[in-house]
């Protein structure tokens, strides 16, 4: 399995680095999970926008989701008569966003597959388990296992024993790590530190660490050494063009 950072800020995007994105290939099949903005260029760079073959959006903040849009767009209207792309994703999160074009342009093409956090189903290679973790807006954090690899995604969350469950035995587990240690009182519960999430980590026996979502300013290095202070495996930061191999 080949994981290929497209970004990994949260809020919003830099003059160097999109926000959270990640091109996930296992198997001939490539997945593409929270297309958040300013994700659609690099992932250009790397794949054709028709060879995506399927989306996972964990919630609609829009730096988790927004490029989606213009992945459409860059699907119907250079093949109007193309497969549609299936998209996962918690049910109403993505509404706005796909209502933003003219009506019908890009009606044909996506197939969007809502669900309850907290479901199960199967996108390609993988059964996803996926969880309600506490956020501003319904977030499911989410563990894809496939026949040789297993990876969990958290999307944005707080503080949540489900976090154990999610990365148990992974071999790569990428987890939100906003802020180094203090988190803010303003962001307490929907937010995570790395610090937090080494303990998640280590409790789980998680293989490997790769911190994403940190706040535009933070520095690297900082969410690494919190991380570390509970955890004792490989730790890394969502950089542009990290590419991680599990197992």
């Amino acid at each position: 399995m080949r994981i290929t950072v497209l970004g990994g800020l949260g809020a919003w995007p830099t003059e160097r680095q999109a926000c959270s994105g990640f091109l996930v290939e296992h198997e001939g099949f490539r997945l593409l999970v929270d297309p958040g903005y300013a994700t659609l260029q690099p992932l250009l760079a790397r794949v054709p926008a028709a060879e995506v073959d399927a989306v996972y959006v964990s919630h609609g903040h829009p730096d988790h989701c927004a490029d989606l849009q213009p992945l459409l767009r860059a699907r119907v209207l250079a093949d109007r008569n193309g497969p549609p792309l299936p998209v996962y994703a918690p049910a109403g999160s993505l509404e706005r966003l796909l209502a933003i074009d003219e009506p019908g342009l890009i009606a044909g093409a996506y197939r969007l597959h809502e669900f309850a956090p907290g479901e199960r189903f199967g996108v390609g290679p993988y059964t996803v388990d996926t969880w309600s973790l506490p956020h501003w807006l319904p977030n499911a954090g989410a563990r894809f296992a496939a026949r040789d690899a297993v990876f969990g995604y958290t999307g944005d969350t707080g503080p949540s024993p489900d976090l154990v469950a999610l990365a148990r035995d992974a071999d790569l587990l990428i987890a939100e790590a906003t802020y180094a240690d203090v988190i803010p009182d303003r962001h307490a519960g929907n937010l995570s530190s790395a610090l937090e999430v080494g303990r998640y980590a280590a409790t789980a026996r998680v293989r490997r660490l790769l911190l994403t979502h940190l706040w535009p300013g933070t520095d690297p290095q900082a969410a690494v050494a919190a991380a570390r202070q509970a955890y004792g495996g490989p730790v890394d930061v969502a950089g542009p063009g990290v590419v991680v191999t599990v197992p």
